[in-house]
């Protein structure tokens, strides 16, 4: 195998295949063109909810809401979103800081199956920096994450019904009483990093 047959994640080759393998060769022309964007995954919690964490999130251009895989054993898809964003004005530390916080990144519960904790890389050395980031973070504030840094499959968009859950109504009773509070304590804790609010 080659290196256009697949990449290497934590030092296995793995076979490319499905979306992924073509994001991944995407997301490299893009860079050696000069392009700002990159695009990363994440899972935790319900979507709806982690589709709004990062839709007000400063430098992010889209998120996609649906579904992820990755490699055995985490092959089962789970609710998740990709991120788009703009490399220049958000860092992928900031990224990830916003998503252990707002969702339960220390908790292994029952649900993790549905709602697997993960950050979905597309090349290796976006694995590489997503891992360093995630101990750092670990070891600065002696948290025990349960979020793990998982290669980027394939993904499943969700039923357009719900996309832009909570931009389309956020006096819904789910938004107020999950992602308002989520969206609370990212203003309280990195305001600088968030969008106006309209």
């Amino acid at each position: 195998m080659n290196a256009a047959d697949g990449w290497v994640y934590n030092g296995i080759q793995r076979p490319c295949f499905g979306r992924g393998c073509a994001a991944v060769r995407i997301k490299a022309t893009a860079l050696r063109q000069g392009e700002m964007n990159a695009r990363i995954g994440f899972g935790g919690g319900c979507h709806w909810c982690t589709e709004a964490v990062f839709q007000a999130l400063r430098g992010v251009a889209d998120v996609r809401q649906g579904f992820i895989a990755s490699l055995a054993p985490d092959d089962g898809f789970s609710e998740a979103v990709i991120v788009t964003f703009d490399t220049a004005a958000l860092s992928l530390e900031t990224l990830i800081s916003a998503h252990l916080i707002t969702h339960a990144s220390e908790a292994d519960h029952k649900m993790r199956g549905k709602y697997r904790s993960a950050i979905y890389t597309f090349d290796p050395d976006q694995s590489a920096q997503a891992e360093a980031i995630l101990a750092r973070l670990a070891a600065g504030t002696g948290a025990a994450f349960v979020t793990r840094v998982l290669p980027h499959r394939d993904f499943k968009e969700s039923d357009t019904r719900f996309h832009n859950y909570y931009q389309r109504d956020p006096t819904r009773p789910f938004c107020q009483t999950y992602i308002d509070p989520k969206l609370a304590k990212l203003r309280r804790v990195m305001a600088a990093a968030m969008k106006e609010q309209s």
